[in-house]
Formats: C-alpha cells, structure tokens, sequence
C-alpha cells in the first residue's frame, strides 16, 4: 500500500514540475508573432512589424491615398 501512495505523490509531484516548466516558457510562436505586428494600415486594416515595411505597403498598395504622419520620416 505504501507504494501505491507514493506513486500518487510521484504523479502529483511531477505534474507540479511540468506546469512549473510550462509556465516558466512561457508564450508560444502564436503569441510573440501577434505581438511584433504593431502598425495597422488604415485604409485595409493589414498589420505590420515595422515601418519600413508599413510604408512599402502604403505605397504599393495604397498610392492615391494620403500617407499617413508616421510614415513622413520612414525610410522606405
């Protein structure tokens, strides 16, 4: 009997690391990607990491459009 309890504190005990580990890694690729795309187009709502690649797709795709006051100083 006294092994079968011990085999549940084991169980419980490793669990408790795993999550710990979990948790200590924290975000996933999902998460960090989502959270680099920090400038939104305001025309089509498309997002973006930088402003360099922000002002390539104004361009491109917005050319009649006015740009807009951020992308002023953005090297292209």
């Amino acid at each position: 009997m006294a092994r079968g309890h011990q085999k549940i504190q084991s169980q419980q005990k490793n669990a408790k690391k795993q999550a710990e580990q979990k948790k200590k890694q924290g975000h996933d690729q999902k998460t960090a990607a989502k959270a680099a795309l920090v400038y939104t187009c305001s025309v089509c709502m498309t997002q973006m990491p930088d402003p360099k690649t922000f002002k390539q797709h104004f361009e491109s795709k917005h050319p009649k459009s006015p740009m807009p006051p951020e992308l002023t100083d953005a090297k292209a």
